[in-house]
């Protein structure tokens, strides 16, 4: 085919004629996820508001799954069968050898809340007579045991996760007295070769005060072992641990973060 000399400059005017109007509309079009990552001015008043969440007092916020409303543990389970523990006084309590329980559901990431008493008569010591855990994902723990005035390994005590980290401080209070967890957790990514591609982490508040400040989980939880990975579906259950003492709970609920 002949070469022809004028072509490049013809094809360069012939594009400065196109309407501006028509190359506009010859632009992909952006469908609407592609928006939610909009970069917005400051303070634009056309940013869309957040979702509102009514917060009452000692109760579950309103967008919440709520695990335990003081009645009932139906949305628990124990030994792959109904959870066996002690329901009274608005709180449950550990059924000693009865076994661990846990969410009927899975749940990944979330926000999750719990209060949890030792009673006042027990006597601690060191890991006996005040002890349970809560498991996120049914692997990843977060140490519950009486620590005021007990005292154990620091990676054993309450507030800690488990064979990993210590609390920045000892929150605990007394057995007789409520105690609270706020939490903030991320489930660990895998690839799809199982492979690890990002590890999880734990923020928690022990009584409103911060302990865990976005700790990298290093494995799933094992005592007198290092902690390792292994690839797992992206929502397991929550548990909650039979370790042989009557440890109580109420007021248990969780809000899945996206």
């Amino acid at each position: 085919m002949r070469s022809c000399p004028l072509c490049p400059v013809l094809s360069v005017a012939a594009l400065v004629a196109v309407p501006v109007v028509l190359l506009v509309a010859a632009a992909p079009v952006q469908d609407a996820k592609s928006t939610d990552k909009k970069e917005w001015a400051v303070h634009d008043p056309a940013r869309p508001q957040p979702p509102m969440v009514a917060t009452p007092a000692s109760k579950a916020p309103s967008d919440a799954i709520v695990l335990f409303d003081g009645t009932s543990l139906d949305k628990w389970t124990g030994n792959g069968g109904t959870a066996d523990w002690f329901v009274k006084d608005g709180y449950f309590e550990v059924k000693p050898g009865s076994g661990n329980i846990r969410t009927k559901d899975g749940f990944g990431s979330c926000q999750f809340h719990i209060e949890w008493m030792i009673p006042a008569e027990r006597e601690c010591k060191g890991q006996q007579g005040c002890n349970s855990g809560l498991f996120f994902m049914d692997r990843y723990e977060l140490q519950i045991l009486g620590s005021n005035p007990n005292q154990t390994y620091v990676d054993g005590m309450a507030g800690s996760m488990y064979g990993q980290h210590p609390p920045l401080v000892n929150a605990c209070r007394p057995n007789g007295e409520w105690n609270t967890y706020d939490v903030i957790f991320h489930a660990p990514v895998f690839k799809a070769d199982g492979s690890l591609e990002k590890a999880g982490s734990m923020t928690v508040f022990f009584n409103g005060v911060l302990v865990q400040d976005n700790s990298a989980i290093l494995g799933a939880t094992a005592h007198m072992a290092k902690a390792r990975y292994s690839a797992h579906e992206p929502a397991l259950p929550i548990g909650l641990q039979d370790h042989g003492d009557p440890i109580r709970f109420r007021n248990v609920w969780v809000r899945p973060l996206k």
